[in-house]
């Protein structure tokens, strides 16, 4: 793959002015998010260089260029079909070497490919499904335009769905999972990021022991929480199969939800199902809640109203800390102690804090964990704003004085940069940025470990922790989502936020719980049943 277009300009902003700007287009090449992502690391990891993107030539990504000081008139032609890498350092030697570092990132040929044919990338599901015949998954990941034609094309082969992209239609995600419905088959998405079926990992995924319990998700680190919970506690994981953030709306109607909790019905490998989902619409959740009829069913409903009726039956959770844990119990293992030494603990920290830092701020990497988050500062705190708040009235910006947690991973904070998950280099500036702000008791942060995530995000943020707290600034409670399994090492990476001086928890709800008894100087909140 040859770059066929490339220009050398200046910048407009006068902070980047004196820096060299290079944009590199590959014609006709699409990547998928993760291979861009993986592109973005690679230069950004450059000695020299300021700022770096490697993503389709849509029209959103060529304003970020232009935002970024990029002038884009020797590229001008590029369209959603090429791929760009945008480098901007502060020499020719580190352009040059970060649009290398990005081609190896991205075009070298995995790991047993041996001649020109393995080394080139198929650009169909026909060529992918004549190079692997006994495929029976298709992973979509292509511009939401496309993504629904391309997941028929896989229904039409026989093969199972997980539909990463976003940005389909509810027309075309209902006609997707009615087609699936009648083929047997399952549409895991859009928007579906994690899934795990016969313990091969798809997408964001951690790396679960072999079990009894099911997850079933309309939530992405949702999913991931539930299992690797379930994992850590003892019971293990026969399958993840996510749905797609829509599913369980009123509009979708459960449709994969039903599905896939019929299917684990009749499945001898699993015992118990666990759902997990944000506040889904009442009589959807109903519906799939009674198709579990013959098998154990717990449904961690975040936030969930008190008085849901469920059948009969159906243990329902209002966290995800409380369906892991009452899937543990229903599969026979031990209720595990989430607690130990946490109020003493958080008792210390309190002591510590000078009476003007009264603040919480969530700087999430997971969505899922970002509301779970909400709902449980909410019962404690009162108001928490939110660029994804559940009380509209109380979005962004943050009025002086208010509680807030971000979900760094939507679109406004992974504009023209890596999501968090992968690169922590935005949370970094945020981190910074509250752990010098005088108010500011505590900051959550979330760190989520397996495949597709950062290979070590221990290594980026526990030193800029260790700083803030080191420099008399705010604490910060640091959960650390994973398996001892997962390629970053679970205790490894908890211990590096450990000796940074961070209270880790043993769940993400106990870090929202435990940062609400610090900014309140109620310790004794840390042991509050979830």
């Amino acid at each position: 793959m040859s770059p066929v277009a490339s220009s050398t300009v200046s910048s407009s902003p006068a902070h980047v002015a004196q820096a060299i700007h290079r944009v590199t287009v590959h014609q006709d090449t699409y990547v998928d998010s993760v291979v861009q992502l993986s592109g973005t690391r690679a230069m950004r990891q450059v000695d020299g260089v300021d700022w770096a993107a490697a993503a389709m030539a849509t029209p959103a990504n060529l304003q970020t260029l232009v935002q970024e000081g990029f002038e884009l008139t020797e590229v001008a032609s590029a369209g959603a079909n090429d791929l760009f890498l945008a480098v901007r350092a502060d020499s020719e030697e580190s352009v040059t070497a970060a649009r290398e570092a990005a081609e190896a990132a991205m075009f070298t040929p995995r790991q047993g490919g041996t001649n020109e044919r393995a080394a080139r990338a198929a650009r169909t599901l026909a060529e992918a499904l004549d190079r692997a015949p006994d495929s029976n998954v298709a992973v979509i990941s292509v511009p939401g335009d496309y993504a629904a034609l391309e997941a028929h094309k896989a229904l039409s082969s026989g093969l199972d769905v997980l539909l990463f992209s976003d940005n389909v239609s509810v027309e075309d995600e209902i006609e997707l999972k009615d087609r699936a419905t009648e083929l047997g088959r399952l549409v895991m998405g859009p928007g579906a990021g994690t899934a795990m079926l016969g313990h091969t990992c798809l997408g964001f995924a951690n790396v679960v022991r072999p079990g009894r319990v099911a997850v079933v998700a309309a939530a992405g680190t949702g999913a991931q929480e539930a299992a690797s919970l379930v994992d850590r506690w003892g019971i293990g994981v026969s399958h993840v199969i996510g749905l797609g953030g829509r599913d369980l709306t009123a509009a979708i109607g459960g449709r994969m939800a039903l599905s896939a909790v019929r299917g684990l019905v009749d499945d001898d490998n699993t015992d118990v199902i666990l759902l997990v989902s944000k506040p889904p619409s009442p009589e959807v959740a109903r519906a799939v809640l009674a198709a579990a009829e013959g098998k154990q069913l717990v449904a961690a409903l975040i936030g969930v109203a008190p008085d849901f009726e469920a059948p009969d039956g159906v243990t329902v959770t209002r966290t995800l800390e409380a369906g892991a844990v009452a899937a543990v119990r229903a599969s026979g293992g031990a209720a595990p102690t989430v607690t130990d030494g946490l109020v003493d603990r958080v008792r210390e920290l309190a002591a510590e804090l000078p009476a003007e830092r009264t603040l919480v701020r969530g700087l999430f990497s997971g969505g899922t964990l970002c509301y779970e988050s909400l709902v449980i500062l909410a019962d404690v705190l009162g108001p928490v704003h939110s660029n994804t708040p559940i009380d509209k009235s109380l979005g962004l910006p943050v009025p002086d004085g208010a509680h807030s947690c971000l979900d760094l991973g939507e679109e406004e904070y992974t504009k023209g940069r890596p999501h968090p998950m992968i690169d922590p280099e935005a949370r970094i500036e945020m981190l910074r940025e509250q752990g010098a702000d005088p108010a500011v008791a505590v900051i959550i942060l979330d760190v989520v470990l397996g495949y597709g995530a950062h290979p070590d995000p221990a290594a980026e943020l526990a030193p800029i922790c260790a700083k803030i707290i080191e420099g008399g600034g705010p604490r910060i409670v640091t959960y650390v989502l994973g398996t001892e399994r997962d390629p970053q090492g679970y205790a490894a990476q908890k211990r590096a936020f450990e000796e940074a001086g961070c209270l880790v928890t043993e769940t993400a709800a106990r870090a929202s719980l435990a940062a609400a008894a610090l900014a309140g100087r109620k310790p004794e909140l840390a042991g509050h049943a979830l």
